[in-house]
C-alpha cells in the first residue's frame, strides 16, 4: 500500500491527512496534522458480531502523550496512566458525534483510538482528533455513515476564529466545539460570557459552512483508499409476532405510561410486560423460546406509542405541556457546617450542592500537555446508585460524572468575581440524591445557589435546563425540562445554562443524523423561557449573594509588602513562615508581587499573624515616632532597633537639647528610648531623641491646653444653665 496524503486549508490552518503508512493492520487509520500537532487515529472492529446484545459496543479513547510536547509526566511512575479529565472529555465528544452514524444492526465490538504524538499550543489536538476519527472510519471497512468533521469556533473581538490557539481561546467571549455532517449539526459542547441565543446560532452555522472542506477531503480520501464496507444485516421484525404483542398490550401500555411517578410507572410497565409474555406463551407454547423477542417488541411498541402521542397530541409522559417546567423547590443553608449549601429539587430530580471556600494552598495543580496550571475553581459531580433506585458498587468518577461536572463548571465559573476582594479557592460538590432527567442542570442551579449562600460575589444567578426532541417524519416536538424516559426514547438532549442576560454553557447530543437550524432555533428560544422561569423560582429563596460568610469559612486578609521583604517572611529554608503558621494556626501565602494572604476563621489568630508579618516587613517612615531599644553605643552615637530587623543611628548631637560629651551619659545598651526618624538615605536611617522629646512635649502641652479649654467651656455652659433656671 502506497501512502496517500490530502492537504486542505481550513480556518487559516493547513491540515494534512495521511494514510497507508502508519498502523496499516488497523481497520482504518489516518495521521492528521496541522502545524506542529499530529494525531494518529485508528478505527478497529472485531472480526465477528456479538449475538448476545442489541446495542453498539463502541469504545473511544483520546490520549495525549506527554512526549508530544517534550515533557516527562509528573508523579512517581513517570508514565501516562488513566486519562486526564481533558482527555476524557474529548473522548466523550468523539463518541457522541460518531455513535449515531453506524448502520442499524451493527453490534460488533468497535474501538476508536486517537493518540497525540506531537503537539504545539497553536494547533490544539481535539479538533484534529474529531475529524481524524471520522476519516479513519471512512477508510475502514466498518459501516459508518459519515463523513463528519469537528472544529472549535471562538469569537475574539467580534470575529469568529476556527481552531484558534490556546492563547486566543483564553481571550474569547464565546468558545464552542461543533461537529457537523454535510446536512446538519451533530454535536455541540461549549459556552460563553452570557452570549445571546442568536450569537450561538451564528457560531454554529458559521462552523457548519466552513467544515464542508474537511468533509470533501475525507470523501476524496475514502474513494481512493477506502475499504469495502462490511455487510450489516438490519434487524428483521417479526410483524406477525409484533401484531400479537400490540393487540394484547397496547391498551395496557397506554394505561401504564399514564402513571406519573417514575418508579410507579416502571413497576406498572414491568407488570404489563410480564403479563404479556405469560399470556402469549399460554396461548402459543412455541413462543416459550422467544421470550426475548416478545420483550424487545414490547419495548419497541411502548416507544412508538409514547413518541406518537407526544408529537401528534402534544401530551407528555407526566401530562405536562411541551414547554412546561416541573415543580421546583429550593432551600439554602440547610447544612450547618459547609460554607454554603443548597437543596435543589425539580420534579423527581434532586441535588445537594455544597460550596467550600479555601485559600491559594487549596488550588489544584494540573499537569497539562503544554503548561502546568493552577485551578482555583473546582466542581465535582457525584451520581450515587440510590438516586435511581439501584444497587451497585461505588467506584471513582466515570466519564459521565466527569462530563456532567465539567458542563456545570463551564456554566458557573465565568460568573464568579475573583480578585483582590475575593482571593478564595472554590470547590463545589454536587451529590445527586434523586434523578429523573438532567441532574447536571440541577447541579448548575444548586451550585449557583450554594455559592450565593456562601457569600461568593457573582455577576448573577445561573440556571440550567435540558431540552428534548422527538421527530417523526417532518413533524417534531421540542420538550422543555425532559424526563429520563424522554431522554432515552427521544432524539436529542440539548442542555442550556445561563443567566437572565445570556448563555454560559451549552451541550447537545443527538441520536439521529443531525438537527436543522429550525429545530435549534426552537429549542434555544424555548430553553430561554424555561431558564428565566427557573431563575424566578430560585430567586424566591435567595435573590442575591449573602453579605455574611459562614463563621466556619476562612477569612483572608491581604497586605502588600515590598518585594525586597519577601525573603524576610520566608526565612532560610522557609523557617520564618513555618514559625508564623505554627504559632498562629493561620495559612500564609506570599505572592511574587509582594501580596501576602493570611487565612483563618479566628480573628485573633489572623491579627497575630498579621502583626508578625508587619513587624518583619515594616519600613521606617519619615517623621514617625518609634519606641526602640538601644543595641549599641559608640563615640559618635547610639544604634537603636526601632522594630525587629531595622536599626537606626542617633548621632550624639541628636541625643538631647544640650551638649552631650559621652553617649553613655544619656543612654545605655538595652535602654528603651523614644526616637523620631529624621532621615532615610541609601537604606541608612537617622534618628533623633531630641526631636522626639520635643514633639512629645508639644503634644502633651497641646493636650493640656485642650483639656483646659474644655473645662472652661463646661463651666461656662453650666453657668448659663444655672442662669436660665434662675
Amino acid at each position: 500500500m502506497n501512502p496517500v496524503e490530502k492537504t486542505v486549508q481550513f480556518g487559516g490552518h493547513t491540515i494534512t491527512f495521511q494514510t497507508g503508512k502508519i498502523a496499516k493492520q488497523a481497520s482504518g487509520s489516518v495521521l492528521i496534522s496541522a502545524g506542529g500537532t499530529s494525531v494518529l487515529v485508528t478505527a478497529q472492529g472485531a472480526k465477528d458480531a456479538r449475538t448476545d446484545i442489541d446495542f453498539l459496543p463502541l469504545t473511544v479513547d483520546f490520549q495525549e502523550k506527554m512526549s508530544a510536547a517534550g515533557k516527562i509526566p509528573g508523579g512517581y511512575f513517570k508514565r501516562e496512566g488513566r486519562l486526564r479529565d481533558t482527555e476524557t472529555l474529548t473522548s466523550r465528544m468523539i463518541d457522541r458525534s460518531i455513535r449515531p452514524l453506524f448502520k442499524d444492526g451493527w453490534a460488533t465490538e468497535t474501538q476508536v483510538i486517537a493518540t497525540v504524538f506531537s503537539a504545539d499550543p497553536e494547533h490544539p489536538a481535539d479538533a484534529l482528533a474529531m475529524t481524524g476519527a471520522s476519516a479513519a472510519l471512512m477508510l475502514s471497512d466498518l459501516p459508518f455513515l459519515g463523513p463528519i468533521a469537528g472544529a472549535r469556533v471562538c469569537r475574539v473581538e467580534g470575529e469568529f476564529l476556527l481552531n484558534p490557539s490556546l492563547e486566543k481561546c483564553e481571550e474569547a467571549d464565546l468558545n464552542i466545539f461543533v461537529t457537523c455532517s454535510r446536512d446538519a449539526i451533530m454535536m455541540v459542547e461549549g459556552g460563553g460570557d452570557e452570549v445571546s441565543e442568536a450569537e450561538v446560532l451564528d457560531a454554529l452555522f458559521f462552523a457548519h459552512e466552513e467544515l464542508k472542506v474537511l468533509l470533501d477531503a475525507q470523501e476524496e480520501l475514502a474513494k481512493e483508499m477506502g475499504k469495502a464496507k462490511r455487510e450489516v444485516t438490519a434487524p428483521v421484525i417479526d410483524e406477525a409476532l409484533k401484531a400479537k404483542v400490540a393487540a394484547y398490550a397496547t391498551g395496557k401500555i397506554q394505561d401504564a405510561v399514564a402513571v406519573r411517578a417514575k418508579l410507579d410507572r416502571y413497576s406498572a410497565l414491568d407488570a404489563v410486560k410480564k403479563e404479556t409474555v405469560d399470556a402469549l406463551i399460554a396461548e402459543d407454547s412455541s413462543l416459550e423460546e422467544r421470550k426475548g423477542d416478545i420483550k424487545s417488541l414490547f419495548g419497541a411498541i411502548k416507544t412508538e406509542l409514547i413518541r406518537t402521542k407526544t408529537v401528534s397530541e402534544k401530551i407528555r409522559l407526566d401530562g405536562r405541556e411541551l414547554d412546561q417546567i416541573r415543580t421546583i423547590t429550593t432551600e439554602t443553608g440547610f447544612l450547618p457546617r459547609p460554607h454554603g449549601s443548597a437543596l435543589f429539587t425539580r420534579g423527581e430530580t434532586q441535588a445537594i450542592v455544597t460550596t467550600t471556600l479555601g485559600t491559594r494552598q487549596d488550588e489544584q495543580r494540573i499537569d497539562a500537555l503544554h503548561n502546568d496550571t493552577f485551578n482555583n475553581f473546582m466542581l465535582h459531580y457525584n451520581f450515587p446508585p440510590y438516586s435511581v433506585g439501584e444497587c451497585r458498587f461505588l467506584r471513582g468518577p466515570g466519564r459521565r460524572e466527569i462530563g456532567h461536572g465539567t458542563l456545570a463548571h463551564r456554566a458557573l465559573q465565568p460568573l464568579v468575581n475573583f480578585g483582590d476582594d475575593f482571593p478564595y479557592t472554590i470547590r463545589i460538590v454536587s451529590d445527586v440524591t434523586e434523578s429523573n432527567g438532567s441532574s447536571s442542570m440541577a447541579t448548575v442551579c444548586g451550585g449557583s445557589m450554594s455559592m450565593m449562600a456562601a457569600g461568593v460575589p457573582m455577576k448573577g444567578a445561573c440556571a440550567g435546563i435540558a431540552m428534548g426532541l422527538i421527530k417523526e417524519g417532518e413533524d417534531f416536538a421540542v420538550l422543555s425540562d425532559i424526563l429520563g424516559d424522554e431522554d432515552h426514547l427521544g432524539d436529542m438532549d440539548f442542555k442550556v445554562a445561563g443567566t437572565t442576560d445570556g448563555i454560559t454553557a451549552i451541550q447537545m447530543d443527538i441520536k439521529i443524523t443531525g438537527v436543522t437550524r429550525q429545530v435549534l432555533e426552537t429549542a434555544l428560544s424555548q430553553a430561554r423561557e424555561g431558564r428565566l422561569h427557573i431563575l424566578g423560582e430560585m430567586g424566591k429563596t435567595l435573590a442575591a449573594t449573602s453579605e455574611e460568610m459562614s463563621e466556619f469559612a476562612p477569612r483572608i486578609t491581604q497586605v502588600k509588602i515590598s518585594v525586597d521583604k519577601i525573603r524576610d517572611i520566608i526565612g532560610p529554608g522557609g523557617k520564618v513562615i513555618k514559625d508564623i503558621v505554627a504559632r498562629t494556626g493561620c495559612q500564609v501565602n506570599v505572592e511574587d508581587d509582594g501580596t501576602v494572604s493570611v487565612a483563618s476563621s479566628e480573628a485573633a489568630a489572623s491579627d497575630m499573624a498579621l502583626k508578625m508579618i508587619r513587624d518583619l516587613t515594616q519600613e521606617a517612615e519619615m517623621g514617625k515616632l518609634y519606641l526602640g531599644n538601644v543595641r549599641k553605643t559608640t563615640d559618635f552615637g547610639a544604634f537603636v532597633e526601632i522594630f525587629p530587623g531595622t536599626d537606626g543611628l542617633i548621632h550624639i548631637s541628636e541625643l538631647a537639647d544640650r551638649r552631650v560629651k559621652r553617649v553613655e551619659d544619656v543612654l545605655q545598651e538595652g535602654d528603651e528610648v523614644l526616637v523620631k526618624v529624621i532621615g532615610i538615605e541609601g537604606g541608612k536611617i537617622r534618628l533623633s531623641r531630641k526631636q522626639a522629646l520635643e514633639e512629645k512635649k508639644a503634644k502633651q502641652e497641646a493636650k493640656k491646653a485642650a483639656a483646659a479649654a474644655a473645662a472652661v467651656q463646661a463651666e461656662e455652659t453650666s453657668s448659663e444653665g444655672e442662669s436660665a433656671q434662675a
